[in-house]
């Protein structure tokens, strides 16, 4: 299906669905400063092929969504939050299943204490707890906080930002398996010529909280897997054991030597898992 650019409450935001609008609903949240693309359409279309019916979409100041003058965010964390109910609205869904990946799955977090009517089951991919525990978690590896520390794009020109893009890229997927740099090359490429302006997702960095909710996850009473790569370099793996043993009920599936994100090495077993979790008697 053809991209869709919906406007609710004077918002607009990019959206694209896959599959049969009848099939339980599935809307997968990425990460801040990611655009849906890096949902890539190959992973969608294989939970659609499961029966599900799939919507990704742009958050604000990533791809094809309204944008905000660089520096200059004029929302919160806790509007994103409330923009991927706006998007469930917006299709004429009550509630859905919702995978949340990176930033994404504390954002998926939060929508199930602040609207959990809205949330049939969560799956939390690559992240940590949106909510602080009374156990201290482990920090990223050094390489990450080496690159993130020193890396910068050189210039404005879009060549600069997607050799920046695609090295932090490989830091990303954690160094024991393959880097397929052509492909994720080919998605930053796409990724930053679609966009309106991808140096507005910067803003991602300087967002306040608003009001998001305070309660324990220990409150969220919707089925949840977590899937974690054991290579992970921002969440080490205990991060998303953390969150299995906080949210009651919570499942972990460790990725062998997976970095951060859904590589495309990870997809057959990473959609088994979705579709099992989201499956009718399951959630």
């Amino acid at each position: 299906m053809a991209e869709r650019v919906i406007e609710v409450d004077g918002i607009e935001l990019c959206t694209e669905s896959f599959g049969d609008p009848s099939d339980p609903p599935v809307l997968l949240v990425m990460g801040l400063g990611a655009s849906m693309l890096w949902w890539e359409e190959g992973f969608c279309r294989m939970l659609a092929a499961g029966g599900r019916f799939v919507i990704r979409y742009d958050h604000r100041d990533t791809g094809r969504s309204v944008t905000y003058p660089p520096g200059r965010p004029g929302y919160t964390t806790a509007d994103l939050v409330d923009d991927a109910v706006r998007v469930l609205r917006a299709h004429g869904i009550a509630a859905a299943h919702v995978v949340g990946v990176s930033a994404g799955g504390a954002l998926a977090q939060l929508l199930a204490l602040a609207h959990p009517g809205r949330v049939r089951s969560l799956v939390l991919i690559s992240t940590s707890c949106a909510v602080p525990g009374d156990r201290e978690l482990p920090p990223p590896t050094e390489e990450f906080v080496r690159f993130a520390s020193a890396a910068r794009a050189d210039g404005p020109d879009a060549e600069s930002v997607i050799e920046h893009q695609v090295a932090y890229a490989r830091v990303l997927a954690g160094g024991r398996r393959p880097f397929d740099e052509a492909a994720a090359r080919d998605l930053v490429r796409r990724d930053v010529e679609r966009a309106h302006d991808f140096g507005a997702a910067r803003n991602h960095d300087v967002l306040t909280d608003g009001e998001v909710p305070r309660a324990p996850l220990s409150s969220i009473a919707v089925p949840t897997l977590v899937i974690h790569g054991t290579a992970d370099p921002m969440f080490p793996l205990r991060h998303g054991e953390a969150l299995a043993e906080r949210i009651p009920g919570g499942r972990l599936l460790a990725l062998r030597d997976a970095g951060h994100g859904i590589g495309r090495a990870d997809w057959s077993t990473v959609v088994a898992a979705v579709l099992d979790h989201t499956a009718a008697g399951r959630s």
